[in-house]
């Protein structure tokens, strides 16, 4: 949100929300890296289960919560929502993510930044292989971007 004061436009931190399932690895180390980065910055994290939960809990999300509704709830609140690929198709990550799921993080007016993780029967094709510590890092990257209003060339762009 934008603030006016007098000439001055102050931006209030963001509101951004990480999703996982399993055991919440990928999102303990997502919140870490993003609390470290942006200390002003809200981090709601929402686990599909309440072990993804609380391990995103244990890594200083500010707000923690579990399940389908709290997901869709999540989503309509976030200016950024940060997780996996599977967060937005249906029944992936061993069935964990709902197709309520995947609709609201995919429908959501939040910037997306998708983690490519290739399991489940989903493959990224045209990404290079890193590592999920290497791909936390570049989401910071893409984060610290949206924060700053640039996307890189061909996003936002629909479809």
């Amino acid at each position: 949100m934008v603030y006016l004061q007098g000439e001055m436009v102050v931006k209030k931190g963001m509101n951004i929300l990480i999703i996982d399932a399993q055991g919440g690895g990928i999102g303990r180390q997502l919140v870490a890296a993003v609390k470290k980065a942006f200390p002003g910055d809200t981090v709601t994290a929402v686990g599909t289960n309440s072990l993804a939960a609380s391990a995103m809990l244990k890594a200083g999300a500010d707000l923690v919560a579990t399940g389908e509704n709290a997901v869709v709830v999540g989503c309509r609140r976030a200016d950024v929502i940060l997780g996996p690929i599977g967060i937005v198709i249906a029944d992936a990550m061993l069935g964990e993510v709902t197709p309520a799921m995947a609709l609201a993080a995919g429908q959501s007016r939040a910037k997306r930044i998708l983690l490519p993780i290739g399991h489940c029967d989903n493959m990224v094709v045209g990404v290079k292989e890193l590592s999920v510590s290497q791909l936390v890092l570049e989401a910071v990257e893409r984060l610290r971007a949206v924060r700053g209003g640039v996307c890189a060339e061909g996003e936002g762009q629909d479809g």
